[in-house]
């Protein structure tokens, strides 16, 4: 599948082998130059053993132009598989992102987060290394084994015997090196996720490390996963580094078989000096490219590796698929209140559903667990949610509130029963037309190193100055916005650290709320939020988006008592469904809830 991605770069790889197959034609014609340069230039071999030294001068300048020529092929040869390999590598870097941006929750838990940064960026690079050096290595090795021995036993037939002996000791001790050093490599890159995951679970929780003082033991796994990868390159590094020494043995026994031979060659008059000194060059080019060969196969055993890991991502299909989608309803218009004016009339496009409907969420007997788990996290959960209705969930930590919100915009997907969202099942939509009319906001804001402003608009890039501005004024942020050294334009650094919690929840509201979607979703959004800052947000929410479905999961009786309804969850099902009076009236759970926030001995 990997080599699917060479398609698009085939001249360029053709070309980049074809000037390596020049470069190293060159270096096999060098001994025959220097074997008539030493035969009749030096020695006058045919002048009657006197020196020719017009022979060593043209000759010479010969070679000189040759190396030229060889220097400028490898050049190019090098120009063109590094482009290849870099085009590659960067359509496979783009594919693999793009394939994990589609990923469900359960297939990023599945991967890790560091296994995957590792697989983007070290196994996209083995890859890369692997078919660069396929391109000049393989090529090169594979002349120089061909054409130096053909070259090597034109010279003397008793040069074969030479090869015949080392080339087989060479690649047995490749093979065995191969054999130890192959299961290492996938060692290798499992070890590399795991100190990625210790790195990135750091960097990301620094704050909750410093703050319980567990420097030294973060240090100490960050040591011990650090150390484990060292081991495994280690004990790599020592295999390949016998490589080379034992090569070396081999390739001066072979040198001096081939001066032995040559010498009984010169004293029966049958050879040359100059023949033996091309022997000697022919043999080093063949036992070198031996020796560059076994670093191929380790560069390729090592790319083999990683691209099987890439494979895993890119044949992962998303376990959250688009469906057939919803038909649009010809000719239907319609306005949509936001803030104090009247947005122009919408066409209705396929998806969208504008209509009576519009914000609909309904649960039909849904019961879910997540993947891999078999404990069921909701049960048989019963909802109808009117259009423009508040609709608050409330319970302990843990009862299911967030999973029975994650059903919704599909980042999960129901076990058992439907989810409906404006009267048609969820797993109808296609995805992009299901969570364009859902804005949701977490507990967690994420934020992005961009502006303020880049990050409200991140849902509408196209909204206008006043759009974001209202949204912000409504998530009650813009007072802290312009209290900013550049408004608006204030640089958020990465993740919103440089903002507070409560900041960072009003812009992501502010977010939501630009988005102008049918279903605005507050998981647990307004904690940071003191309690005016929040009573002054729920007003602008009954007023301003009174045609928003809106679903409310908060901890504190105060965030929900006024919503339209509130149901109270315990262990992943619904007690009871109400107002608040209602609920002080009859469901003991909510009134619990209630003195132990509000009640006598609470914490009002």
């Amino acid at each position: 599948m990997i080599i699917r991605y060479m398609e698009k770069y085939w001249y360029i790889a053709i070309l980049a082998a074809l000037f390596m197959v020049g470069e190293v034609s060159v270096d096999l014609y060098q001994p025959r130059m220097m074997e008539v340069i030493v035969d009749n230039g030096i020695l006058g071999l045919n002048n009657g053993g006197v020196p020719d030294l017009s022979i060593v001068t043209s000759v010479g300048i010969k070679m000189i132009l040759v190396v030229i020529l060889g220097g400028l092929c490898g050049v190019l040869c090098g120009v063109f598989s590094n482009l290849c390999a870099q085009n590659f590598g960067n359509d496979i870097r783009k594919d693999c992102f793009r394939r994990i941006m589609h990923f469900s929750f359960s297939q990023t838990d599945k991967f890790s987060v560091g296994s995957l940064i590792t697989r983007i960026t070290s196994d996209v690079t083995q890859v890369q290394n692997m078919i660069q050096q396929l391109m000049r290595g393989f090529v090169r090795c594979m002349m120089f084994f061909i054409a130096g021995s053909i070259a090597l036993v034109s010279l003397d037939a008793d040069f074969r015997i030479v090869i015949a002996v080392s080339l087989p000791l060479i690649l047995v001790e490749i093979g065995i090196v191969l054999w130890k050093a192959n299961p290492l490599f996938d060692l290798l890159q499992r070890r590399l996720d795991r100190m990625n995951n210790v790195v990135q679970e750091n960097i990301a929780g620094a704050r909750v490390v410093k703050s319980f003082v567990q420097e030294e033991r973060e240090e100490e796994r960050f040591e011990k996963s650090n150390q484990d990868l060292m081991d495994t390159q280690r004990r790599v590094l020592v295999l390949i580094a016998m490589m080379r020494p034992v090569m070396n043995i081999i390739l001066n026994i072979a040198t001096v078989a081939i001066i032995q031979i040559g010498a009984f060659g010169v004293q029966a008059g049958r050879t040359a000096p100059g023949t033996v000194m091309a022997a000697v060059t022919y043999l080093t080019q063949i036992l070198n490219g031996m020796m560059m060969l076994a670093m191929l196969f380790q560069n390729l055993t090592r790319g083999i590796t990683s691209s099987k890991r890439l494979k895993e991502v890119l044949t992962s299909e998303s376990e959250i698929r688009d469906g057939a989608g919803i038909p649009a309803r010809a000719g239907t218009l319609e306005k949509k209140e936001s803030g104090s004016d009247k947005e122009p009339a919408k066409k209705i496009t396929a998806g969208s559903l504008r209509n009576e409907n519009r914000g609909r969420v309904t649960f039909r007997n849904v019961s879910f667990s997540y993947p891999g788990h078999r404990t069921q996290v909701l049960h048989d959960i019963c909802l109808d949610i009117a259009p423009g209705e508040t609709l608050a969930l409330i319970g302990e930590t843990g009862c299911g509130k967030s999973s029975i919100v994650n059903l919704i915009p599909r980042f999960y997907d129901a076990a058992e029963g439907t989810v409906e969202v404006g009267g048609h099942d969820v797993r109808e939509y296609k995805l992009e037309d299901l969570r364009s009319r859902i804005a949701i906001v977490l507990q967690k804001s994420e934020l992005f190193s961009a502006t303020i402003r880049e990050n409200i608009s991140i849902g509408r890039p196209d909204a206008s100055e006043e759009e974001i501005r209202e949204a912000a004024r409504n998530a009650q942020a813009e007072e802290f916005i312009l209290q900013q050294r550049e408004g608006y334009d204030t640089f958020v650094a990465e993740a919103g650290m440089s903002l507070s919690g409560g900041q960072r929840q009003r812009v992501a509201i502010s977010r939501a709320l630009l988005k102008n979607a049918d279903v605005l979703i507050l998981d647990d959004a307004t904690s940071a939020l003191d309690f005016g800052t929040e009573a002054a947000l729920q007003k602008k929410l009954r007023e301003k988006y009174r045609d928003v479905t809106k679903i409310i999961i908060a901890q504190r009786i105060v965030s929900v008592q006024n919503a339209d309804r509130i149901a109270v969850i315990d262990d992943g099902r619904i007690l009871d469904c109400g107002t608040h009076d209602e609920l002080m009236s009859r469901c003991p759970a909510y009134m619990a809830i209630y003195e132990s926030q509000l009640g006598e001995g609470g914490a009002a």
